[in-house]
């Protein structure tokens, strides 16, 4: 029961994170309640702690998911990383990352391959980085671009324009500045997703923009049980969450949860 437990809380952040800086596309990642069920089946399943900081040379890399694989030599023994996916990791370079969580026995569906033991991180980085890059930067960046707002909760501005608010609805920038009036309402709004993740932590989530609002009130984050990608044109429809806290520095200002995603 206790392995249930921390299997379920301890990946939230991490799925969070890759929520936001990741393209899963295969669903790799470990979601909660495939490691709740690895944890009730296998006791060796669960996930095994955290590790400290990691350094070695790539043996063998792929990028599959919407994640970069790694198999490295640390001088001690060797290891397999998967983080965000990013270009130009080759074999015989250095790398680092650090604070994963270690998963034994995992499947990748995408590979369809399963690791031993495997360490799921934010970043892996080149030898001389303070970071690395994912592959197409945050929702909408460009590749190397890492936009870090507040949170990590905030896609890039995307350029979207021209998009006429829905009948009855709001606009992206309506929804922000009228949050505590809203907040609990059912609302309406149209717009252009700009990204897509599917099946984190047993929902999709969507960002959508229509070229209103500013800053950070320029993107709104909706989770839905609807399929969609990124460049569609959609109305979303469902209740408005205000000062959302999911935890690990994941609060939404605004997010529409649970909502009907429609594409036009």
């Amino acid at each position: 029961m206790k392995n249930l437990i921390f299997a379920i809380l301890a990946l939230s952040s991490l799925l969070l994170l890759a929520a936001c800086n990741g393209d899963v596309q295969e669903n790799d990642v470990p979601v909660a309640g495939q490691a709740a069920a690895e944890a009730h089946d296998h006791d060796h399943a669960a996930p095994a702690g955290q590790p400290g900081a990691v350094t070695g040379t790539i043996l063998e890399t792929m990028n599959s998911g919407g994640y970069s694989y790694v198999h490295v030599d640390t001088g001690a023994e060797k290891v397999w990383a998967a983080g965000s996916q990013r270009e130009g990791l080759t074999v015989g370079q250095t790398v680092s990352f650090n604070g994963g969580m270690v998963m034994s026995n995992f499947t990748a569906k995408s590979l369809d391959r399963t690791f031993e033991k495997i360490y799921f991180v934010s970043a892996i980085t080149l030898e001389g980085e303070t970071a690395a890059p994912a592959a197409g930067g945050m929702m909408g960046g460009s590749a190397g671009q890492t936009p870090a707002p507040s949170g990590n909760t905030v896609a890039a501005d995307a350029g979207v324009s021209g998009v006429t608010p829905v009948a009855g609805g709001y606009t992206v920038g309506d929804i922000y500045a009228k949050a505590s009036e809203l907040g609990g309402k059912t609302v309406k709004v149209r717009g252009q997703v700009v990204k897509f993740t599917a099946n984190i932590m047993g929902t999709n989530w969507v960002h959508v923009q229509d070229g209103t609002g500013s800053g950070e009130s320029k993107d709104l984050t909706v989770t839905t049980a609807d399929q969609v990608a990124p460049g569609d044109m959609v109305v979303v429809e469902g209740p408005l969450s205000v000062d959302k806290d999911f935890g690990a520095g994941y609060k939404y200002h605004v997010i529409i949860e649970n909502a009907k995603v429609v594409k036009e």
